[in-house]
């Protein structure tokens, strides 16, 4: 599959000194090449740096977040200058014109006073730090775009968070897209439809409650109806956070396999089940058994099932399933 042009690429955000941008305290950057040289091809990046934007400039001294009377503070190490008002109007405001790209994700700078998502440095009235702070900038991108899947540079270096990460910005892709072509009810219960296994990998108690949702949607007024649908999102978007672990994929790749077994011969049964239970002890990433399902759904035309977000989550040439 050929990489969407530049165009129609969806738009994720990013802390710019991830793109190589040298806009660090001291002038360099900690550019990522994973984002830059793999996910740069299926997203349109939306550069911001916090601390370069409120103009602190280039190079700068550097900050720290304290713990004090009123709250959390930013300050300014050499100077002891308290930027906290300052970060968190610019942050409300930035926040607000970020808000009106329609972002799908947000890739974070770890440890950050002003991106951190989470263990940022906090110290305490006494001077003692502790690694309980968050950015200013990423609290207030978190609170008002509670949906979005937010992440850390660091932590996509781990391949199940990474994999969870790309999926969920295709899904919101997936799903803001259907919002903004004016989902109806139908709408919804094919949208529901196609990702029940993937929901089900991530959150059995999510895909229950998305699901009594989706049964209301026929009998919903048009005035509850927007209601309706943010409480799908959130629900959704909450289900899908929670990263599958290899045993919910052990059972959703079985659940697939058992729409098979009227029609495979007995040694086809035999092969797709040893793939799967590689895949559970760890030999084999799971990209084994999903392929030959997937061969297996197209040559028995087996249309609910081929059509489940959870085969194809985003583009395979990401290459993500590769390593787990």
């Amino acid at each position: 599959m050929a990489a969407p042009s530049r165009q129609s690429r969806f738009a994720v955000g990013v802390s710019a000194c991830l793109l190589g941008e040298p806009v660090r305290y001291d002038g360099g950057h900690r550019r990522s090449r994973w984002l830059t040289d793999v996910l740069d091809a299926y997203v349109r990046w939306v550069s911001v740096c916090p601390e370069l934007e409120i103009d602190l400039g280039v190079p700068r001294p550097t900050l720290r977040l304290e713990q004090g009377e009123s709250g959390v503070r930013l300050i300014e190490i050499e100077t002891e200058r308290d930027l906290t008002r300052r970060m968190l109007e610019y942050a409300r405001a930035r926040v607000d014109e970020l808000t009106g790209l329609g972002l799908r994700g947000y890739v974070l700078k770890q440890d950050s006073p002003s991106c951190g998502r989470e263990r940022v440095k906090l110290v305490d009235a006494n001077g003692v730090p502790a690694r309980t702070g968050v950015g200013l900038f990423a609290a207030v991108l978190a609170a008002a775009l509670p949906n979005l899947p937010i992440e850390e540079e660091g932590r996509l270096e781990d391949p199940r968070l990474r994999d969870n990460f790309v999926a969920r910005l295709f899904a919101y892709d997936r799903w803001l897209s259907l919002r903004a072509a004016g989902a109806a009810p139908g709408g919804l219960v094919g949208f529901h439809t196609a990702h029940k296994l993937q929901l089900l990998a991530h959150s059995p108690r999510g895909t229950q409650q998305l699901g009594r949702l989706v049964a209301r949607a026929g009998a919903t007024s048009a005035a509850d109806w927007p209601a309706l649908l943010d409480e799908y999102e959130a629900g959704f978007m909450a289900a899908l956070a929670r990263v599958a672990s290899p045993g919910r994929h052990v059972s959703t790749l079985q659940q697939l396999a058992g729409f098979l077994e009227d029609r495979l011969t007995p040694v086809e049964t035999r092969e797709l089940n040893v793939l799967i239970e590689e895949y559970r002890a760890g030999t084999l990433p799971r990209i084994a058994a999903l392929t030959l399902l997937g061969h297996h759904l197209r040559d028995f035309e087996h249309p609910w099932a081929e059509a489940q977000s959870y085969l194809a989550p985003y583009p395979c040439e990401l290459g993500l399933r590769n390593a787990i």
